[in-house]
């Protein structure tokens, strides 16, 4: 009942049907993971819930691709980013960022407010991290003052994928002594990821999107690099001590009270990911991401990402033409037909708008997103083709 009158005073109207959410996160989160998290609460230092805790941490690292250790907080993706720099760095370090879009943006300004020194590359927020440009600015540093690169794997604001191996080769290359710390909140369990092989430090991740939770898990992934240097680490850190966590999750256990029922539907979901396949998932995102691309083609719209290696599986921004307001295309398709859209972020704002495509997703509810948009577009009187759908139609009935 709840839940109905909030509808109701949300859009003043009675939405019948199932509201279509295709935000890039927080994501449709599955009926299954809903039932498992409404299961009651547990004693989270009873021994039923040691056996969840081992169980959700082996999974993850799973998903991680990663043979070391990961650690789960009851938090945003925000909190898992401070985790990463106060467990590692110290007062007055400098660190390697690259300008990628809004969320690399917010990594960067919270690494100044926790005490860090920024080196922050710029970007046009169409194309990844500059390997090169990294590469170059290691090895300029000579007296290696740089402790840290950090970049985002898929920027959430903008659909761009940074190749996060050839970043790891541009460290070696200037043979810098740096720690890797990668964001893969949108990436994660949506794109092919793996902290193992590709050296990576610390990797940040979180639970509403390719997890297919709601928000307030957040993780970080841990090399034996970066737990050494979490040792000699001077930044003041309480709540985010991997120490604390380590210690005591060997035994099944939090240091401070977990979000039970969320890691129940951790649980669930892990199960949905592993008996699909995670390659399997992978290759769902890729085909659904090039549907929705086609979509856009067909209606002789622009993608934001220039560069077509870059392309994102877990999201696609669409530049609106000159004239023309990303968000009131939106407002009136979520007032006509009940369809939420991403907004553009930062400077992007206004000017974009993102279909998010990851997660508990398949064809037909891709379809029915990308009619939504194309009547929206029609509505408002967007200057458009009207071959998207089709487009994207054909696509998917080839089975490519």
């Amino acid at each position: 009942m709840y839940r109905t009158r909030l509808r109701m005073i949300t859009l003043d109207r009675h939405a019948s049907g199932r509201h279509f959410l295709q935000i890039p996160g927080p994501t449709n989160v599955p009926d299954r993971v809903l039932r498992a998290i409404d299961q009651p609460t547990i004693d989270h230092r009873g021994p039923e819930f040691a056996v969840l805790t081992k169980s959700v941490l082996a999974g993850m690292k799973r998903v991680f691709k990663t043979q070391g250790d990961v650690v789960i907080y009851p938090a945003s993706g925000t909190g898992a980013w401070e985790a990463a720099l106060v467990n590692t760095l110290s007062p007055g370090d400098h660190v390697l960022m690259a300008e990628t879009g809004h969320f690399a943006t917010l990594w960067k300004r919270l690494a100044e407010r926790v005490g860090l020194v920024v080196k922050f590359l710029p970007g046009d927020w169409r194309h990844g991290a500059n390997a090169a440009a990294i590469e170059a600015e290691l090895a300029a540093d000579k007296e290696r003052a740089i402790k840290a690169v950090c970049v985002v794997h898929n920027e959430t604001s903008t659909g761009v994928v940074t190749d996060v191996p050839a970043v790891c080769n541009a460290i070696d290359r200037a043979a810098h002594p740096a720690l890797y710390m990668v964001d893969t909140i949108s990436s994660l369990a949506s794109i092919d990821y793996r902290h193992d092989e590709w050296r990576v430090d610390v990797t940040v991740g979180g639970s509403q999107k390719g997890l297919m939770l709601p928000p307030g898990l957040s993780f970080n992934a841990i090399s034996a690099k970066a737990l050494a240097a979490s040792r000699s680490a001077k930044l003041p850190r309480s709540y985010w001590d991997w120490n604390d966590m380590l210690a005591i999750n060997a035994t099944g256990y939090f240091p401070y009270t977990p979000a039970t029922n969320l890691l129940y539907g951790l649980h669930e979901a892990l199960e949905m990911l592993f008996a699909e396949g995670l390659n399997a998932v992978f290759a769902r995102h890729a085909r659904l991401a090039e549907a929705t691309r086609r979509a856009v083609r067909g209606w002789g719209l622009d993608i934001l990402c220039a560069d077509p290696a870059e392309y994102s599986a877990s999201l696609t921004a669409i530049v609106m033409p000159d004239g023309h307001n990303a968000d009131a295309l939106r407002k009136v398709i979520l007032d006509r037909y009940d369809l939420s859209l991403g907004q553009g972020l930062g400077k992007m704002s206004g000017r974009i708008f993102r279909i998010g495509h990851l997660g508990w997703f398949n064809e037909l509810m891709l379809c029915g997103t990308l009619c939504g948009v194309e009547m929206g577009l029609a509505q408002c009187e967007v200057p458009h083709k009207k071959n998207g759908v089709r487009e994207a139609l054909e696509f998917l009935m080839r089975g490519e």
